[in-house]
Order: structure tokens, then sequence, then C-alpha cells
């Protein structure tokens, strides 16, 4: 069953849409949509991922927070859509009956449900799907190791330059730019995001599902600062927390066989939550 409903926060209505099978597990899903887009996602991202949690007897709601899609009032920033969340959830679970949920987000969705799941008891995992975790001197080291070393190595690349259709001033001036940023100590300002999700995942204490597209430099950003051995949040090392890379997969998992692997990584940590 698909079923429109409508919640309202401070006095702006908002829209969800629930995907209830018969017989569901105990626990749902509440499909947070990040970036400027409403809750049917690029390529229908979301409705397929609803369906497809639907056929695994899977519970999920995807809304459209104020400011986007059908949902009244003024758009958010994502840091500033934990009352947003907040309120899907209490719609979601008054219309199913449920008492537990997962957090599912991509992108900068991920960040927000990092950064809200620890203030409500009722969410038992995340579902975490390139998060963002943009920083200047992050964005060098990316930069620095998987774009410019890999044109460096490319033959395509030294035929161009020696063919005279590379302009090397300028591509030089751009790799001092970002090498200089490479070089920079990590730092996260107290009360910036980047700090508000760090501490959240060390309160955390349910499970997670971490995705990560093999082609994605918002991903390579966030593995980096969060996985790396020498300011790895610990988190991520612990049992509870499931790393998934889906090589080849571009930022929104585009392909078929990309969507097909994030469906199964969702569908998998719920079940597991389901039988705790």
């Amino acid at each position: 069953m698909e079923k429109p409903i409508t919640f309202t926060l401070r006095d702006s209505e908002m829209l969800g849409i629930v995907h209830q099978p018969p017989g569901p597990l105990k626990v749902g899903v509440l499909i947070i949509v990040g970036g400027p887009q409403y809750r049917v996602g690029s390529h229908r991202q979301f409705v397929q991922l609803s369906r497809a949690l639907a056929r695994e007897n899977i519970t999920s709601m995807r809304f459209d927070y104020r400011g986007m899609g059908d949902s009244e009032g003024a758009k958010q920033s994502f840091e500033e859509i934990s009352e947003d969340i907040r309120a899907a959830c209490d719609a979601l679970l008054a219309e199913t009956g449920l008492s537990r949920l997962v957090l599912w987000g991509l992108c900068d969705a991920a960040s927000a449900a990092m950064m809200y799941a620890v203030e409500d008891p009722r969410i038992v995992g995340l579902v975490l799907v390139n998060p963002w975790l943009r920083s200047e001197e992050a964005m060098g080291r990316v930069m620095v190791r998987h774009y410019y070393l890999q044109r460096l190595l490319s033959r395509e690349f030294w035929v161009k330059l020696l063919s005279g259709k590379v302009q090397l001033s300028t591509g030089v001036g751009d790799a001092k730019g970002f090498l200089k940023d490479s070089l920079l100590e990590s730092r996260q300002v107290e009360g910036s995001y980047q700090s508000r999700m760090k501490k959240a995942m060390e309160r955390f204490g349910g499970r997670v599902s971490l995705i990560l597209s093999g082609e994605d430099l918002t991903a390579r950003e966030f593995e980096q600062q969060a996985l790396e051995a020498r300011n790895g949040w610990p988190i991520f090392s612990k049992e509870s927390c499931v790393v998934c890379r889906v090589a080849n997969a571009d930022h929104t998992f585009s392909s078929s066989s990309a969507k097909r692997e994030v469906e199964r990584a969702t569908a998998e940590l719920v079940s597991k939550i389901a039988v705790d």
C-alpha cells in the first residue's frame, strides 16, 4: 500500500508517502531527501527504494521537508531540519503503529540524519549514503589523490598535452591550490556541522550501514576524514557498523545494479535490527 499523508510543523503542512506492506517487520525506514530534491529523488531513486523495501516486508516513508516539493514553508538547510525529521518520524509512527525507525539519507541528508539520531531514542539504525563532510583540506587531498595523480598517469592526458589541447598554466594553478589545501591540518570548528556530526556519532548506539560510491568525490572526502586510521571515527570500526563500497557507482547510484546494491544493504540492516 502506498498512501500519501500530511502532517504539520510550525503551521506548515508537509507531505509524505508511506509504503506499508502486509505483515511488515517491526522496524520502519524514514527516507530523508538530500540536496535540492523532493521525495521522488534523482531517476526515481527513492520511489524505487521504498518499493524494494516493501517487497522485503519493510515499511518506509519518503517525505518533503519544509520548502521542498509539496511541503509548505521556507526551505531549510540540512543543518536545520531536525524539527522536520522529528515531525516526519512522529507522523510515520502514528500512521503505522511502529515504535522503532532507521533513518536513511543520501549526501547532506545523511549528515542531517547523523546529527539528529542521538536526539531520538526511537532511532535504532542509520543508513548513511555518501555523507557530506566538506572541508577545504579534505577536498584538496581528494583532488590531489584521485584526480591530478590519475591524470598524470593517463595516456590521454599526455596526448592532449603534447598536441597543445591542455591549458597547462590553468591546470598547474589549480593543482597548486589543491596541493596547498591538502597540506593543511584537518580542523573542525567547535559548533560546526562537521563537529556536530562527529560528536553525535560518538554517542549513537544503534546499527549503522555506511554506503560509499566508488566514483564519487563526496564519498572520498568522507572516507578520508572519517575512516582513515589517524583520524577515523570509532563507530565505523565497530561490529555494529557495516561499510559497503559500491564500485563504479556515481553519487546517486544511477545504474540499476548500483541501486540494487543500495536496496540490498538497506534491507539487510533493517532485518538485522528487527531480530535484535
